[in-house]
């Protein structure tokens, strides 16, 4: 199916299981939780929270890296997005989730992946850290991959607790951050609590 006759599908009949839903979420939206996730196609947020149309305010970039924040004279499209979940949606909890085999976490091993494409390769110096603690660790080859993508996690959840807004709202009690990885080829979520990576149960909420 193309992407056009899927969205033609979509009209014709998708709509209406969600056609009260969608009535009334069309002047406002009230989302109770703002997803980061990877740009990676096989990342469906919705899908791996089973949630509907309007409970996750959602952001998306390669690596699902959160920037330190910083106000700088340019387009700041992650940051501004953070800032507007929490300061006029007022969003509930924050998840960070990384997945396993992410592209962008691999390709900072490997400038060849990178040398065509700048901006890519810019945005993943975010990364260095990760990289050289993983390069200076015991860690084998099989290893890397996982624990470059759960590392990237950490120090997304690290960096946005730099964010003044969500700081003063995870003091205040108002907030809840979470650091999740998710196992595409198992389905599995694991979720960093008491210093691991600890897979979710029906006894987490």
């Amino acid at each position: 199916m193309s992407i056009i006759e899927g969205a033609i599908k979509f009209m014709h009949s998708g709509f209406s299981e969600y056609k009260e839903l969608f009535k009334n979420l069309s002047k406002s939206q009230n989302p109770h939780t703002l997803f980061i996730g990877c740009s990676d196609s096989r990342v469906v947020p919705s899908l791996i929270t089973s949630t509907l149309p309007g409970e996750l305010f959602v952001v998306r970039n390669i690596a699902n890296i959160v920037p330190k924040y910083r106000l700088k004279d340019e387009y700041l499209a992650s940051t501004s997005a953070i800032v507007y979940a929490i300061m006029s949606l007022k969003v509930e909890n924050i998840v960070i989730c990384g997945h396993s085999d992410c592209n962008g976490c691999a390709a900072i091993y490997d400038d060849k992946k990178l040398q065509n494409m700048p901006s890519v390769a810019r945005w993943l110096e975010q990364l260095n850290e990760v990289k050289n603690e993983i390069l200076n660790s015991n860690s084998s080859a099989d290893e890397r991959g996982w624990l470059t993508e759960r590392l990237c996690v950490l120090q997304s959840m690290e960096n946005i607790r730099t964010y003044p807004q969500v700081n003063e709202r995870e003091k205040n009690g108002l907030l809840r951050i979470y650091g999740w990885h998710y196992i595409i080829q198992t389905g599995e979520v694991y979720s960093y609590e008491n210093e691991e990576f600890i897979l979710l149960n029906k006894g987490r909420k």
